[in-house]
């Protein structure tokens, strides 16, 4: 795997990270912004050739 797929799968489960923790915070703020993170983090990994799903 590469140094770039691994970065990017690593971001995609930060990023899932801190949606979860702002839901069960109740931090509607922090997690919209968690989910654009995501989503950003998703697109990039795909147009990138990388398998999201691999990410947990």
């Amino acid at each position: 795997m590469s140094a770039f797929a691994e970065a990017a799968r690593e971001r995609i489960r930060a990023a899932r990270a801190r949606v979860a923790a702002a839901q069960e915070a109740g931090d509607v703020v922090g997690e919209a912004g968690a989910a654009d993170e995501l989503e950003e983090a998703l697109r990039t990994a795909r147009e990138h050739g990388v398998d999201p799903s691999d990410a947990g």
